[in-house]
This record gives C-alpha cells, sequence and structure tokens, in this order.
C-alpha cells in the first residue's frame, strides 16, 4: 500500500494505492491520525486505485471518520472501486461515509458547507 497526500486549500486528498489489510491499515490508520493532529480534519481518501480491503481497513476508515467529526471535520471516500464498494455495502458503512465518484465531488462536497 502507497499514500500521497495532496491538499485541496484547507481540504487533504489521502490517495491510496494497493491493499488496505492487516498488514497495513496501522500505516493507513496512522497517516490519518498525524493529518488530525495537524488540524487536517476535512479529509477524502482516494480509493480509485485501492482493490480490497479488509475488515482492518474498515476499522481504520471509522476510526478515522468519528475523530475527524469529533473535532469539526469529515472523511469522505472517493472513486470506490466495485468490489471494495460492496465490503463496505455489506459492512453497512455505506451509511456511515460519504462516497463520492471522484476526488473533484468529494473535495468540492466540503466547499457546499461553507
Amino acid at each position: 500500500m502507497q499514500i500521497a497526500t495532496t491538499p485541496h486549500g484547507t481540504i487533504l486528498v489521502l490517495a491510496i494505492t494497493g491493499s488496505v489489510d492487516s498488514l497495513n491499515a496501522d500505516e493507513l490508520t496512522q497517516r490519518f491520525a498525524e493529518s488530525i493532529a495537524q488540524g487536517q480534519v476535512r479529509l477524502v481518501a482516494d480509493f480509485a486505485l485501492v482493490n480490497y480491503t479488509s475488515s482492518a481497513g474498515l476499522r481504520s476508515l471509522l476510526g478515522t471518520v468519528k475523530s475527524c467529526r469529533l473535532a469539526g471535520g469529515d472523511l469522505r471516500i472517493a472513486a470506490v472501486q466495485p468490489q471494495v464498494r460492496r465490503v463496505l455495502e455489506i459492512a453497512g458503512f455505506t451509511s456511515i461515509l460519504q462516497l463520492f465518484p471522484d476526488v473533484r465531488h468529494a473535495v468540492e462536497s466540503f466547499t457546499e458547507l461553507a
């Protein structure tokens, strides 16, 4: 798994590549936590290149969305591949997380609140 970050004003996009599983979910959680600790609580996780997520990845997303919301922000998910979307749906995460077709729509969804 690789993670690249790109700021979009007050919003931070984390582009994730590869699988999110028990071997690397802690790394993802750590990157999210570092961003939140730096005051970046409006996050977009770009899942365009994520081909798999396990329950460990789901825990990372759940913990991050809770932390962001407690700090007045949110975590949005962009460009989820069908096989990953299915996992999110089965786990009930589509009612917790906001999913967008691409990064642009996810980033713009924050500006609609301002």
